[in-house]
């Protein structure tokens, strides 16, 4: 068992020290009653000290009563020997937090990712999760132990800071035919996840006090990173075109938006509104942060166009992630930095955590580059597809004209707005009795939410599940 015990130079005799270090972890209960100590020997090279000098410590420890030596065994703390308390709260320094770290702790119950329902709930409709079961689990693990097996030293040293080559030119090249992002493997910079992402764009680009525009209501890790860094923050209301650009402050520094599945409304931003976005952008001097989580996710018409796609100016941030499209525990994601931006962020990347995880950054690379990422992704969007149409038939058999919903032309989750008056509390408690999981949207608005919504998401659901949990859902909105 490895002790920890500070010996100082000064600090007198070496056997009075492990002595002391050794009762002080008795008292404080770190090894309990009955439990066996490290011999001398095992102790003495961990402190790197002579083991005579670990004897007359025990022999103190044993004269005392600490400890009782068992023939042929070893040494053991004394039994029926009480701990002391350990330390109480009262006792705890009082350590101040930055401007930060007080906004951080603020919004520890705010940004918690939305629970699974305890007990479970049969018909659970939760949103923001991937469909792990159909992931193509052993040919990523092939990859990944091939790249385990091949990994030069070299390759297990401290890597690109702007994350692995293979993996930014397997990602440019997806985006350029997918989404029709205009950029080079120079501007793409790997980040753990899309939070990462919007943490870099806003230690860069935001200082205390600065005006950000964000949609209202709008996805919470952004907001609370922002007021984290202490920016005036403009919510902007969003209808069904998505966030209006005539209603954008004219003096905000950045704006943050989610034009191709706004989140959590789900309304797509219309191609009018992208052009005046950018036309306001460039009017004030502004950027554009574009936070396209499930833009791999349309069912409707062709896709439209990325914001980054149609500037021409280099104002507008891109930010992606593979937590939807691959499974969340990667933690990995992208970053599209206008080149006038790509070295800081490389720089801020380095100075966060030099970069990410390689060995899964090179798996992710060939995961993509050999088509099994393009592949995993038509049949996503074919169960998704299916999803979404059973959802729908759902609704209009068992709810009718009662609810409204949005969100239905792309992702995987949809709002939807009962006409019956009822509280967001009271949908949610009824449901739940009915064995069905739904959850709220007005903690994702700054200002006082328009009506009653609820999310429904269903990209982990069975269709049948799907059918039965909103059958069961009507009995709730009669």
């Amino acid at each position: 068992m490895p002790l920890v015990i500070p010996l100082a130079k000064h600090g007198g005799p070496l056997f009075r020290q492990v002595y002391a270090g050794l009762r002080e972890t008795i008292l404080s209960g770190t090894i309990a009653a009955g439990e066996q100590l490290p011999s001398t020997r095992h102790l003495a090279e961990q402190l790197g000290v002579s083991r005579t000098v670990v004897l007359l410590a025990y022999e103190h420890l044993l004269a005392e009563g600490f400890v009782e030596g068992r023939h042929g065994s070893g040494t053991y703390v004394s039994q029926g020997l009480e701990a002391g308390k350990s330390r109480g709260a009262e006792d705890q320094a009082r350590l101040r937090l930055s401007p930060f770290g007080r906004s951080a702790a603020a919004a520890a119950g705010r940004v918690s990712h939305p629970a699974r329902s305890t007990p479970a709930l049969r018909y659970d409709f939760a949103y923001g999760r991937s469909d792990v079961e159909v992931f193509p689990f052993e040919r990523w693990r092939r990859i990944l132990l091939k790249r385990a097996r091949k990994a030069s030293v070299r390759d297990l040293d401290y890597g690109s800071r702007a994350g692995s080559l293979a993996l930014r030119e397997a990602i440019s090249a997806h985006l350029r035919r997918s989404r029709a992002v205009v950029c080079d493997p120079s501007q793409v910079i790997v980040v753990n996840g899309s939070q990462q992402a919007l943490d870099l764009v806003t230690r860069l680009l935001v200082e205390r006090g600065d005006s950000v525009a964000i949609e209202d209501p709008q996805y919470l890790g952004t907001r609370e990173v922002l007021r984290a860094a202490g920016s005036r923050l403009h919510p902007v209301p969003v209808d069904r075109e998505g966030m209006n650009p005539a209603r954008l402050p004219e003096r905000a520094r950045l704006v943050f938006v989610t034009p191709s599945h706004q989140f959590p409304t789900g309304v797509i931003l219309s191609l009018p509104r992208r052009l005046a976005l950018l036309e306001w952008a460039k009017r004030n001097n502004a950027v554009i942060v574009e936070d396209d989580y499930d833009g791999e996710f349309r069912y409707e018409g062709q896709p439209l166009e990325s914001l980054q796609g149609l500037d021409t100016q280099g104002r507008v941030i891109y930010v992606g992630t593979f937590s939807r499209t691959v499974f969340p525990a990667l933690r990995l994601g992208y970053l599209i930095a206008p080149k006038s931006l790509a070295p800081a962020f490389k720089a801020a990347k380095w100075l966060s955590d030099r970069h990410s995880a390689i060995l899964e950054q090179q798996t992710l690379a060939e995961f993509i580059a050999t088509g099994m990422y393009e592949r995993h992704l038509r049949r996503l969007r074919r169960r998704n597809a299916a999803r979404r149409a059973a959802l729908l038939r759902a609704i209009r058999e068992f709810l009718g004209d009662r609810v409204e919903i949005t969100g239905d032309g792309a992702g995987a989750h949809v709002v939807m707005w009962p006409d019956k008056r009822l509280s967001e509390d009271t949908i949610i408690t009824r449901a739940a009795a009915q064995g069905v999981g739904v959850y709220g949207i007005s903690h994702y608005f700054l200002k006082r939410p328009p009506r009653t919504g609820v999310m429904l998401g269903y990209s982990r659901m069975k269709e049948e599940e799907i059918r039965e949990g909103i059958r069961r859902l009507g009995r709730v909105l009669v």
